[in-house]
């Protein structure tokens, strides 16, 4: 399963856009925060993870899903909004803190919540993994069509609630589909040293459904691996799990100063860079022309200028406003 040029050019204009808001959003967050660095300053207070590099796992996967199907996703969670489709203004409102935020500013990065859609997200470690389960099997107990989908860092699958999610969704026979986004660090810690496996997807076996493992950073490889995951749950065959290497560019979170990266590796990532490298492959394959990736490219770079300048002018979220909407009625 290759993609339609339509869908090639859908993929090139969501990383674009992704990347085009982080560094938006790197540049602004540092506002405020010096000489001296505290986390509560500036226009875009507390922590902050950027999805630079991790592009083409969001588009490669969301691709394939539509408004109906439910994705939960990680603290690093804007390339995977982008290409589920959340609006982009209320998105940069809500990290902000402003009141016409996804969830009135209260939520911030790290919980976007956009039922429009069907995406949320969260700051806890495999948190996504329950609610995603929870979402297939309300589908499948009212005969409803859609998937749920959670992206997981591959730390997350050492948590405890990552397996019985797992077991539960194979139990019921789920549409469901676990997407392990390996960037090989959990914070700080890589993965050869928190995990006894060198692939997750192996992990699959254990609860009796597929599970394959994308190298490479490949959106292309992705899309293939998860148009076949999803095709089958939409069958009613089940969930599956997948693991895509995918290379962080970024720090965990802003300010990070990655000591703990080997010498070279970040040099060595940036020239991996997926953005450039499909740019190349688009061309090369006949599937844009390069007046085509440059509209797409300045388009991109507009859509986001403009929700950084709806949120930037925005009203602030009163603090009145903090424990309003916390319980459901």
């Amino acid at each position: 399963m290759s993609p339609t040029r339509e869908e090639q050019h859908w993929m090139y204009r969501n990383m674009v856009t992704s990347r085009r808001f982080e560094e938006a959003i790197a540049k602004i967050y540092f506002e405020g925060k010096s000489p001296a660095f505290n986390m509560a300053n500036g226009p875009i207070p507390g922590e902050m993870h950027l999805s630079d590099g991790q592009e083409p796992v969001a588009v490669g996967v969301c691709a394939h899903l539509t408004p109906e199907d439910v994705v939960t996703a990680t603290h690093r969670p804007h390339h995977q909004a982008i290409a589920k489709g959340v609006d982009l203004d209320k998105m940069a409102a809500e990290i902000f803190g402003k009141k016409t935020g996804l969830s009135g500013g209260r939520g911030g990065h790290m919980h976007l919540f956009d039922d429009n859609v069907n995406f949320a997200c969260s700051g806890i470690i495999a948190q996504g993994m329950g609610p995603a389960v929870g979402a297939a099997l309300s589908r499948k107990m009212q005969g409803k069509p859609g998937v749920a989908v959670a992206f997981v860092g591959e730390g997350a699958v050492n948590q405890g609630g990552w397996h019985e999610a797992m077991n539960l969704a194979a139990v019921w026979n789920l549409p469901f589909i676990c997407v392990v986004e390996d960037n090989g660090w959990g914070i700080s810690v890589s993965k050869k040293t928190a995990s006894s496996i060198g692939s997750h997807a192996d992990r699959a076996a254990a609860y009796g459904m597929p599970g394959k493992r994308i190298e490479g950073n490949d959106s292309y490889a992705i899309f293939e691996a998860a148009g076949e995951a999803i095709a089958r749950a939409r069958a009613g065959e089940g969930p599956s799990l997948l693991e895509c290497e995918t290379y962080r560019l970024a720090g965990h979170f802003m300010g990070d100063a990655e000591a703990y990266r080997p010498e070279g590796e970040k040099d060595a990532l940036f020239e991996k860079d997926p953005i450039p490298k499909m740019r190349e492959r688009l061309l090369a394959d006949g599937a844009a022309s390069e007046a085509e990736l440059d509209t797409i490219e300045e388009e991109s770079a507009a859509r986001v200028d403009a929700a950084i300048r709806f949120a930037r002018e925005s009203d602030d979220a009163a603090p009145e406003d903090a424990l309003t909407a916390v319980f459901a009625a």
